[in-house]
């Protein structure tokens, strides 16, 4: 029986404890918050939304960051095998639009309790409020990065590879372990206590870092206007980012306006294909609010509205095409007074006024903060870690799970998925 030590009480660390604790390992898991998962908690605005039933196809496609490297993880943990444990721990799961797997009861807490149950019972020591402050390879006490491996021998390799060899904790307690499993996250949502400690870890050991970034995360935007339309949501809309005349990105759906400019599905699941090009420069976001409609036919409803308001203002005649909140915005920026009578509008003003509803323009100028972001783009680079079993290549017995990895994903489940599949994949290897 191996002693195995896991830092953090996420979602992945809580699943590898519990997977490395049915392997008959002797598991103890620090956690420096009071409670295990905080953010599984926040996680499907408070309903936790554990997986996506969709096929393996859509799996791998919602992945953005190194999907290959999932190939073994998703394989040997599907979401078929994600859904059916928790409804064993006696969390009934619902699947909802879009394939996203919900508890019954529509609680985040529901499931934190299931797995908390489960650490109890498989006698997992939880220690809470305990920070680590270093991981320590055997020969690497001073935090100096392994030596060079020799490439000659798989024995060469065995003989050669640092081991993990045991944590410190904050108040200087050193407490010597089998193996270690990192699984502290990224650095989103810092009010859940996500501060980056993987990271220094990582590269404490002599793993590479790539950049990091927010992701799963609103967009800012230049214009006067969308300050003015804070609140505001708009459904069954379709939206198009372009770098110039280049389409980069293209969705169908839900979005949402707020004091600093967009934010919704739509936009969340931008930020993690479009967020790298964003930090480079500004990108046109188009929004077709009328998308069920062709150009023509778009121009024939508002002929039919003109038509039945033909004596009235241009302000009152097209209370039917918005939302109370956008008419004001799409009046000035159609350049047509509010106060023309409709029958005195021209058929080019016409035209132009349709041209503006199924090309509602914004600049896009940037990310919102790590404070706002549901995850974190970025992390151990993969090229470090066995896809198989999540182990150090640098370092014998050290793992690292989930968020902390260089893996990310689209809204919908498929991150979770990411943490409970590498969660597993490590808890069954140690």
């Amino acid at each position: 029986m191996s002693r195995v030590l896991v830092i953090g009480g996420g979602a992945a660390g809580m699943m590898s404890a519990i997977i490395a604790a049915r392997n008959g390992h002797e598991v103890h898991l620090y956690e420096k918050n009071e409670k295990l998962g905080k953010k599984l908690f926040i996680t499907g605005k408070g309903r936790c939304n554990v997986t996506n039933a969709g096929d393996m196809d859509t799996l791998f496609n919602s992945v953005t960051s190194n999907p290959k490297f999932l190939y073994s993880a998703f394989y040997s943990f599907t979401n078929e095998q994600v859904m059916d444990l928790f409804e064993e721990l006696g969390v009934p799961l619902k699947v909802e639009r879009g394939n996203r797997v919900f508890p019954v009861s529509d609680h985040s807490s529901d499931v934190i309790s299931a797995l908390n149950r489960e650490l109890r019972r498989l006698g997992v020591k939880v220690n809470l409020h305990t920070e680590v402050k270093k991981v320590v390879a055997a020969g690497n006490d001073q935090g100096a990065e392994p030596g060079i491996v020799s490439e000659n021998t798989d024995r060469n390799k065995e003989q050669t590879m640092p081991g993990f060899q045991k944590i410190i904790l904050s108040n200087g307690t050193e407490i010597t372990g089998d193996a270690c499993i990192v699984a502290t996250g990224g650095v989103s949502y810092v009010s859940t206590g996500s501060t980056g400690d993987g990271y220094r870890f990582a590269e404490e050991t002599g793993h590479r870092v790539t950049k990091l970034m927010p992701s799963l995360v609103p967009m800012e935007v230049k214009e006067w206007y969308a300050r003015k339309l804070q609140g505001l949501s708009l459904r069954n809309i379709n939206a198009v980012i372009y770098d110039g005349k280049k389409k980069l990105y293209e969705e169908f759906g839900e979005m949402l306006f707020t004091h600093y400019g967009v934010s919704g599905p739509i936009i969340i699941s931008a930020s993690s294909k479009m967020g790298k090009k964003l930090q480079e420069k500004e990108l046109r976001l188009r929004i077709d609010l009328k998308p069920a409609l062709t150009s023509e036919q778009l121009d024939q409803r508002i002929l039919r509205d003109f038509e039945e308001n033909r004596n009235r203002q241009f302000k009152n005649a097209v209370d039917k095409l918005f939302p109370a909140k956008l008419k004001p915005i799409m009046l000035e920026l159609s350049g047509i007074s509010g106060e023309k009578k409709v029958n005195e509008i021209s058929k080019e003003e016409r035209l132009k006024f349709g041209m503006l509803i199924k090309n509602f323009e914004m600049t896009l100028t940037g990310l919102r903060g790590y404070n706002e972001a549901i995850i974190t783009k970025g992390g151990v680079s993969v090229k470090d870690i066995d896809p198989g079993t999540m182990e150090s290549k640098k370092v014998k017995g050290l793992y690292f799970i989930g968020e902390v990895l260089d893996l990310d994903a689209l809204t919908g489940g498929f991150n979770l998925q990411i943490a409970w599949s590498t969660a597993a994949a490590a808890g069954n290897a140690v």
